[in-house]
């Protein structure tokens, strides 16, 4: 048996102890990158850390904590009320606010992570205040992201479309940019629809005005009642809730959500702040958002004092582990050898369809620009020959790869599930899985019948 066929068989070894033993799926991943890097990939432990993602690990733990921060003195109350006013009450509104932020911010140059990390954790805080399905709410975020993630002007845009120009293949800039948008706005349509976006609509509108901030009963399919932290969440299906509405942190006694203190202040400033150093000057939002979280946890040590502890170390934990594995794969060539097995194949469709699964399940553990720079240029050999349209397998393939980003192990995925508050995370990482597994069967297959099958270009 070949190396690369046994650490494939590991990793589904892997997923099925994790599952069936209630292990921490990562801690499983590390032992596992221990064993087939030192037995199978002749590495030593220098080879098998290369794959460890410490920028995933700081922007986790640095989004967290400074979201933990921003819970603790009322920040996202305000933050929750102020987003239901600008809607004037319409919660069925708020998931397409927060889906039109994330793509408005990837469109205009905004790596999809950093527009993730900024973005969901208000939006998860939103879900469970006011019994929307934290899935629902999620997911909107991470496609959103990848909605405008293709625009000409966006990161990942301009790393394909140069992929695509250095390769000599012909190309379409706004093509690329529309089947991204398009497929992540019917993903979208279709997740309001069965999540509970019927039931919103139905709910109508919320109290806005007054002191405190508004209550809502019932959930949508999936909504989250807010019982405390690791209590449950709903799932699609379940029977009308009732929502404690958690009290302000207000000194004063007066509970009011919309009452601007000291602390909040410079908790929304040192927000806006991570924002423009992220986007305008382009640095790390995981040193940012911990530079920041301490600054305000030296000003306001009370309020700060429980954050470090509600930082999502399981989630680290998991998230770090499976993505040092798969660096492992990498440096072995587990992922070339097969992308190159595929590109081998004398059937030009059925190539193409490979591929587009190859850079699907790839992706959902690995970097999304990283894989399609890998797959467009194995796509050349049979795209020269006319039979497959360049510019729809290059959008098939760039929306098989991100699409994909909603799950728990990519770093989207990751993030959104870091940022839900008062959630059962085990729960919520089984639903993302669940959720991405469906994407990762259904969607190459769809971006390949409606892209590659027609021969555009």
């Amino acid at each position: 048996m070949s190396p690369e066929l046994v650490s494939i068989l590991v990793l589904v070894v892997v997923f099925v102890i994790a599952t069936t033993r209630s292990v921490n799926m990562g801690a499983l991943a590390f032992a596992a990158a221990f064993g087939v890097g030192t037995l199978v990939a002749d590495l030593d432990a220098d080879g098998i850390f290369a794959g460890f993602p410490g920028d995933l690990f700081v922007v986790l733990v640095g989004v967290t904590y400074l979201f933990a921060i921003a819970r603790a003195n009322g920040t996202t109350d305000w933050l929750v009320h102020a987003a239901v006013r600008l809607v004037r009450g319409r919660v069925a509104l708020i998931p397409w606010v927060m889906f039109a932020l994330t793509g408005a911010l990837t469109a205009i140059g905004a790596v999809s992570p950093a527009a993730v990390a900024i973005v969901a954790p208000i939006a998860l805080s939103f879900a469970t205040r006011y019994a929307i399905s934290p899935l629902l709410m999620g997911t909107m975020v991470v496609h959103g992201a990848q909605a405008g993630g293709f625009s000409p002007i966006s990161i990942y845009g301009s790393i394909v479309n140069g992929i695509v120009e250095r390769e000599g293949l012909p190309g379409s800039e706004v093509g690329l940019f529309l089947a991204s948008l398009i497929a992540n706005l019917l993903i979208a349509a279709v997740l309001f629809a069965v999540l509970g976006g019927r039931k919103l609509w139905a709910r109508g509108s919320v109290p806005v005005d007054g002191d405190g901030p508004a209550e809502a009963t019932g959930t949508g399919a999936g909504g989250a009642a807010e019982k405390g932290p690791g209590k449950g969440t709903g799932t699609a299906g379940t029977a009308p809730t009732a929502v404690a509405v958690r009290p302000d942190r207000d000194t004063d006694g007066t509970g009011g959500a919309t009452r601007l203190t000291p602390a909040r202040i410079a908790t929304l400033v040192a927000l806006v702040a991570l924002v423009v150093a992220v986007l305008g000057f382009d640095l790390d939002a995981g040193l940012t958002a911990v530079s920041l979280a301490v600054v305000l946890s030296t000003a306001w040590p009370d309020d700060s004092r429980r954050a470090v502890g509600e930082i999502a170390w399981s989630t680290v934990l998991l998230i770090c582990g499976v993505l040092t594995y798969v660096g492992v794969l990498e440096e072995m060539g587990t992922i070339t050898w097969a992308g190159e097995g595929v590109g081998g194949i004398g059937v030009p469709l059925l190539a193409a369809v490979l591929l587009c699964y190859i850079g699907a399940i790839v992706s959902a553990f690995a970097s999304s620009v990283g894989i399609m720079g890998a797959l467009i240029p194995l796509a050349v050999p049979f795209l020269a020959q006319g039979e497959i349209g360049a510019v729809g397998m290059v959008a098939a393939l760039a929306v098989s790869a991100t699409v994909v980003d909603v799950s728990p192990f990519s770093t989207n995925g990751a993030l959104v599930l870091a940022a839900a508050p008062d959630v059962d995370r085990d729960r919520f990482f089984r639903q993302l899985m669940v959720y991405g597994g469906i994407v990762v069967a259904a969607v190459p297959a769809l971006a390949w019948l409606v892209l590659v099958v027609p021969g555009f270009g």
